[in-house]
């Protein structure tokens, strides 16, 4: 009995002891980068059935765990993760994405590719970048970040438009890719960069899926959606700054100008204009005066999660920016509100809306032009007073007082867009999958301006003798139809397949109207409109315009690879625009691609050195139709004429640009050759690519044709042709590095750089086309001229100053520019040989498209802090300096002072002087060498530790404070090297561009 007893109490003391041993782990599990608690996380004992997921908030419970167990937690997307269990009995993990997994997928166009197996060149902008960088616009984050793709602002000014080249200029009318939001045909203005994930770039003819639009790239943008299995989590950003011009051009200040006028005066032999100049000191800095230092604003709000079916996403956002010109005179609003939903309805259906509403108001001031404020503030005499004007107009008819000029500024201008799209997925099989989306777009614009009755001097253009106001309303709507099928199958493990084939419908349409009041009402922008003007007026005070563009399409792709190394691809699309006449609406563009991966090769399986090496080549043919007009086959109503009726003269309608039923879309014919390199276990990343593109039938507006067709009537003009042929080509390449150092450091560091070469080859019809404006009543500076670059500015070269009168009487007469040569003049280059200067010795002093530009990134990440660096250059585009005016009593740039005043004084700066001179004849003295290279973003940043945050409830808090366009460095005089028009011919003519602001930033990342 004794024994039994005791050999029941041993084993129950081992039981009991067994059990002892075992226990409870409990946690939570969080996306790294987020903080969001992930739900259907799996965690499971190694080398056990021992597990279980997370909930709806990231929580979980594991029983029967002992001390020395493995728990390993992993889920799709994100890289697993393996702890050993000591004596704890709460383990909370966060889980990174798996960067390698997550970079593979990438969208191309009708669907989405694995990044191996791409056979084009195809750039790709993560919201990462974008977060970095704090873009005001979204157009912002692709300078300097994608190899090929050039961004110019046409001004700093809030709001102002942006420029997207890719891979170069090669038509002379538009120039801008294709931009799809979500896979509907949008506008990055309106768009919040906080809403996008990714952006992805096509260059090659890998866009022929896209046909007649694809000719200057397409930008792809996807934006965010919630994560299936995610609790809800707020996400909220938001930063506040303060703004300053980036630049100041340096100029003469009072006594300087008052010695310098002196000097001018005498050298012509007249009075002096200051006897006196002990008393001027330093005078009005108008530069100064119109400058300020402005606040901007940004809120962003998102809520996002997901269940098993259902993800989703809202959010809102505004921002507020006030020039550094004019201060609330030019200023931007944008609100915009967006929300994404997908559902799962069953194994077969899958749904998908999203919806973007944006609203802008905004106001601007006359700026990058002649007259504009800037140009003003540069050119008014520092012996005025701050609120003194020009009375007498001895400045001239056209400068006057900058400040006053902004007082008298009235405008403001809305606009309401709503877009999104709605999509359905059907798969009827595994490997079969049909897609239906609507994409729309229904934007209303208002615009108004009032001019009030103001007098800034005797015979200033701007003096205003009638008060009047401008008003205008714009409708434009579009929508865009997908239909398509996917298949995707692999047969004998070794051919895999996947074939795309559909159709696109896309409507453009829209209507404006423009009207014009007389005699507002106490000449006040209070009462500035239409509805409340008295006054009549004999000419035409209103116009319109209407426009339906409609296109049909159906395109089909085949992509083949054979064990996963051997990649090709073909395309055709078939395009029908209504923009062309019935006997040219119909294109077709394909397109070839193909890969060799060599890494998969037995010969580099092995290798410790290369990670993973493709070869790859594209060819295919692309189309543009964008020329300026919604259709070039016939002519409008909308041209001037006077009528004889009843023997009175009566003014009325007639038609206006001449027709062209032949007229057809431009062709690109694009070829690419590309290599895609991953070295040290993908830690290098290189890709580099050789293209070229020959740009055929370039829709041609302002070619001469006879009068007797009525070309030069009033509202008419010449009509557009095919009339020809520019050739881009370079080459361009990315490199990026990535290290974990260990887990407190690790950092990225990329570069990229393209080198473009761009010519005109063919120009039919004329010898060539001019554009942009130099000065007053001189020929047009920029060409677009067979042999030359796009938009090459053509003057005059120069061989330094006159130094003496013997060198004049040696040199060629320059008595046909204007005046006859004297000492101290611009000396200008016989280039015909005909001893005598005229315009037939005008050349090619120019080139506004840069040679070369490069991006170089920084980012750093140690323990808790993180600090990025993004810089940019543009090397080789010169830019015509033509913000100086050329009359007598203006202010000058600094510059003059290394004037010529003797022989041997300058050779570089001609003397100064009233009397007339060639000096002011364009020539490669006005045109400057424009590179640059911009430091355009620095953050630091801080996130607080996740134990400090999570006995607040929140799951993460990121403070941190950026620069934007901290410096730039270049040798141009003007405020700012990187501005451009966007015209292809004339874009490179600097009026006094509004500088690009300095932005101090402060601002917050909080999640809970």
């Amino acid at each position: 009995m004794n024994r039994t007893l005791l050999l029941f109490l041993l084993c129950f003391a081992s039981i009991s002891a067994l059990h002892a041993q075992t226990f409870s782990v409990s946690g939570n599990v969080k996306e790294a980068e987020t903080n969001i608690p992930l739900l259907g996380v799996n965690i499971i004992v190694k080398n056990t059935s021992n597990g279980v997921v997370t909930d709806f908030d990231g929580n979980y419970t594991i029983d029967n765990v002992s001390q020395g167990d493995v728990l390993v937690f992993s889920y799709v997307g994100y890289t697993t993760k393996e702890v050993t269990v000591t004596d704890q009995r709460l383990i909370n993990v966060t889980l990174e994405t798996d960067s390698q997994a997550l970079e593979e997928i990438v969208v191309i166009g009708y669907g989405t590719q694995q990044r191996k197996d791409i056979t084009g060149a195809v750039s790709v902008v993560n919201n990462q970048t974008i977060e970095d960088l704090k873009p005001i616009k979204v157009e912002q984050a692709l300078q300097g970040t994608a190899a090929g793709v050039n961004v110019t602002p046409e001004s700093g000014a809030p709001g102002s438009g942006i420029n997207i080249n890719i891979r170069g200029i090669a038509s002379n009318s538009e120039n801008g890719p294709l931009v799809l939001i979500d896979g509907y045909q949008g506008d990055l203005g309106t768009l919040n960069p906080n809403d996008v994930e990714s952006i992805s770039i096509l260059k090659d003819a890998q866009a022929a899926i896209y046909g007649i639009a694809g000719a200057n790239g397409v930008v792809l943008i996807t934006t965010k959606s919630g994560k299936k299995n995610t609790a809800p989590q707020v996400i909220y950003d938001s930063y506040v700054g303060l703004q300053e011009t980036s630049r100041k051009i340096p100029l003469l200040n009072a006594t300087e100008y008052a010695l310098l006028l002196n000097e001018s005066y005498a050298n012509n032999g007249q009075d002096l204009p200051y006897p006196n100049v002990s008393g001027l000191g330093e005078g009005t800095d108008f530069q100064d005066e119109v400058f300020d230092t402005s606040p901007i604003i940004s809120h962003n709000l998102t809520l996002s999660g997901g269940s098993e079916r259902v993800t989703y996403s809202v959010g809102g956002s505004h921002l507020y920016q006030e020039g550094i010109v004019g201060a609330e005179k030019s200023d931007f609003r944008r609100s915009t509100a967006r929300f994404n939903l997908g559902i799962d309805i069953s194994d077969m259906f899958d749904f998908s809306a999203n919806s973007i509403y944006t609203s802008i108001d905004r106001r601007s001031i006359n700026e990058n032009g002649l007259g504009s404020v800037l140009f003003n503030a540069l050119n008014i005499a520092p012996t005025f007073g701050i609120d003194e004007e020009d009375l007498d107009g001895t400045l001239g008819n056209e400068i006057i007082n900058p400040l006053s000029q902004i007082e008298n500024t009235f405008n403001d201008y809305n606009l309401s867009k709503l877009n999104g799209s709605v999509k359905l997925d059907f798969t009827p099989l595994e490997e079969l999958t049909f897609t239906s989306r609507l994409g729309y777009s229904m934007a209303v614009s208002k615009g108004k301006d009032f001019a009030p009755i103001i007098s800034y001097g005797s015979g200033k253009v701007f003096n205003n003798v009638r008060s009047q106001v401008n008003q205008n309303r714009i409708n434009d709507n579009s929508y865009t139809y997908d239909l398509f099928g996917t298949y995707e199958n692999t047969f004998a493990d070794t051919h895999h397949i996947t074939g795309t084939a559909g159709m696109t419908v896309i409507r453009n349409w829209g209507d404006g109207l423009y009207a014009t009041g007389y005699d507002v009402p106490n000449n006040s922008w209070e009462f500035a409109d239409i509805s409340l003007t008295t006054g009549t007026n004999d000419g035409l005070n209103n116009s319109a315009y209407k426009y339906d563009i409609r296109k049909l399409s159906f395109f089909g792709r085949l992509q083949y690879d054979y064990k996963g190394k051997y990649l090709v691809s073909a395309m055709l699309r078939r395009d029908a625009s209504t923009r062309f006449g019935p006997g040219n609406r119909v294109g077709y563009f394909p397109s070839a691609t193909a890969g060799w991966i060599l890494s998969e090769e037995d010969f580099l399986a092995g290798s410790e050195v290369i990670s993973f090496l493709k070869l790859r080549g594209s060819y295919g043919v692309l189309g543009n139709d964008e020329a300026g007009g919604a259709e070039f086959y016939r002519s409008l109503l909308d041209g001037e004429a006077t009528y004889v009726l009843d023997g009175m003269l009566v003014n009325g309608t007639a038609l206006g640009r001449l027709s062209n039923p032949a007229s057809g879309w431009e062709e690109a014919e694009k070829t690419n050759i590309g290599i895609d390199l991953r070295l040290f276990n993908n830690k290098l990343d290189i890709t580099a690519d050789v293209f070229r593109e020959d740009r055929n039938d370039l829709l041609i507006a302002g070619i001469p044709v006879s009068g007797i067709f009525g070309g030069g009537a009033p509202g008419s003009g010449a009509p557009t042709i095919n009339a020809g042929t520019t050739r881009n080509q370079g080459v361009e390449f990315s490199v990026n590095y990535k290290q974990r150092i260990n887990d407190d450091f690790r950092f990225n560091i990329g570069y990229n750089a393209t080198f473009l070469d761009n010519e005109v080859t063919e120009v039919n019809g004329t010898d060539f086309l001019p554009g942009g404006q130099f000065g007053v009543g001189q020929p047009q500076p920029s060409r677009f001229e067979a042999g030359f670059p796009i938009g090459y500015f053509y003057g005059y070269k120069t061989d330094g100053l006159f130094q003496t009168q013997a060198e004049v009487d040696a040199h060629p007469s320059q008595e046909a520019l204007g005046a006859q040569a004297a000492p101290g003049d611009i000396r200008y280059v016989d280039i015909n040989g005909d001893g005598v200067i005229n315009t037939e010795d005008r050349t090619n002093i120019g080139d506004p498209i840069a040679t070369a530009t490069m991006g170089l990134n920084l980012n750093f990440y140690y323990k808790n802090f993180d600090f990025t660096a993004y810089t940019y250059a543009s090397l080789g585009n010169d830019m015509v300096r033509n913000y100086e005016r050329a009359q007598p009593n203006v202010n000058r740039h600094a510059y003059v002072l290394d004037r010529w005043t003797g022989p041997g004084t300058s050779n570089e700066v001609p003397r100064v002087t009233t009397g007339a001179t060639s000096n002011m004849a364009f020539s490669d003295y006005y045109v400057e060498d424009a590179s640059y290279a911009r430091i355009q973003n620095i953050q630091l940043g801080y996130t607080l530790p996740e134990n400090t945050l999570s006995s607040i409830g929140v799951d993460k808090l990121r403070v941190y404070a950026s620069v934007n366009n901290l410096y730039t460095f270049t040798d141009y005089k003007g405020f700012d090297p990187s501005a451009s028009t966007g015209e292809a011919i004339g874009g490179g003519i600097d009026y006094g561009f509004y500088p690009v602001p300095r932005i101090f930033l402060a601002g917050l990342n909080l999640n809970f």
